[in-house]
Order: C-alpha cells, then structure tokens, then sequence
C-alpha cells in the first residue's frame, strides 16, 4: 500500500528524533572510548620524557620515547577521526531536533535554523550560538506549561568551552625539548579528560531532548506530558 501523500497545507509534524539520537550517542561513545585511548598514550609520552629530563639515557629509554610517540600520534590520527564522524552524525541529529523544536513552538526559535549548523563554525559566535539554540530547543521541547532546568546544558557547555581552551593552550606552549613535551603531553591529558567529560554530558543532553521530543510528538498539541 502507497504511503499517503502530504495534504497541502496541512500543519507540519515532528520528525522522530530516536534514529539519530541513537546514533548520536553511540558516536559520542566512541569519542569517549578514543579519548581514553588517548589519555593512555599521552601518559605514556608523559612518562618517558619525565626519566629523559631526569637525566635518563640509553637506548632503552629512547625506544620507549619512539614508541611512546608513534602510539600518541596513532591517538590523535584516530581522534580526528572519530571526532569528524562525531560531528557528522550529532549535526544531523542537532538539525533535526531544531526543526521539530520549530514545530513544536516557533515562537521560541531566536535565529533560523542553519544556525544550528552554522552557528558551531564561525569564530567567537562558536562560544555562545550552540548554547543559545540548544536552550530555545530544549525549552520548545519541554512539556506544555512547564520550564526544566538548563542546568545540565550549562555544565556540558561549560566542560566544552574549557576543553577548548584548554586544547588552545597546550597547542600554544608546544615545544621541541623534553621538558616541553612532557608539558604539552600533560596538558593534552587535561584537555582530553574535559573532553571526556563534556562527551559524557553531551550524550545526556542526547537523550534527555530526544525522550522529550519523542513523548511531546506523542502526546499532541496543547496536552502536558509527566515524566
């Protein structure tokens, strides 16, 4: 049996968000599992260039630096990986919860919805526009006549910012001495576990707004939902 046409006109429906939201967290697991990867291999790096600057030498400790270093550069070729599916698949999940939030509540939406892609690329509005249009879609998916709290959006965006910066300023103080690496290596584990963090929390703003979505389509317009 055909699928029904759309009748022109007719009020727009909420797309279901499970599939992507699924999806989104299974992508943000495995950034999770590829920063502990990660933190593994920075430590090693850590670690070596401590006995080098604390005078070590032979060849044994410098196999040890070799591969510590292959292994950390394998980390972060693996990273840039995972971290570019990641951001594929939570965009078009991210796209999708904003186009439902427009269903749901248009009045609630500030800005149009290619922000919702654009708005995490453009240098300085990247620290302020995700956050923003994450709040106009949580509250449009909120149940009617009630408001949830923004704090766990907040803190995720908070360890986001951090790790961002944090990232920054390692990239910054990088050197080519011993002592710089160990720093740089130290620092990159402080950025990986906000990461880390941040991915944790992200994926419970991944279910939190797709169970709100997914029950507010199901309840209809105008009728409240418990959870």
């Amino acid at each position: 049996m055909p699928a029904p046409r759309p009748v022109p006109g007719a009020a727009p429906h909420p797309r279901s968000p499970i599939g992507l939201g699924r999806a989104a967290v299974a992508a943000l697991g495995l950034v999770i599992a590829v920063d502990l990867f990660a933190v593994f291999a920075g430590f090693k790096v850590y670690d070596v260039m401590g006995d080098l600057v604390n005078g070590a030498t032979g060849d044994a400790v410098f196999h040890r630096a070799d591969a510590a270093e292959s292994l950390n550069s394998l980390a972060g070729k693996v990273q840039s990986g995972s971290m570019l599916v990641c951001v594929i698949v939570y965009l078009s999940w991210f796209v999708l919860v904003r186009g439902n939030a427009g269903v749901f509540d248009p009045a609630e939406q500030s800005m149009k919805p290619w922000w919702a892609v654009v708005g995490w690329f453009v240098p300085l509005l990247n620290f302020w526009y995700p956050r923003r249009i994450t709040l106009e879609i949580w509250d449009a998916s909120s149940p009617v006549g009630a408001r949830r709290s923004h704090l766990l959006v907040n803190v995720w965006w908070t360890l986001w910012i951090l790790s961002l910066l944090v990232d920054r300023v390692g990239y910054l103080e990088y050197g080519e001495s011993a002592g710089d690496i160990r720093a740089a290596a130290g620092q990159t584990m402080i950025f990986d576990a906000l990461h880390i963090a941040a991915a944790a929390l992200a994926i419970l703003v991944v279910l939190r707004l797709t169970r709100m979505q997914h029950e507010k389509a199901l309840a209809g317009p105008g009728v409240p939902v418990g959870l």
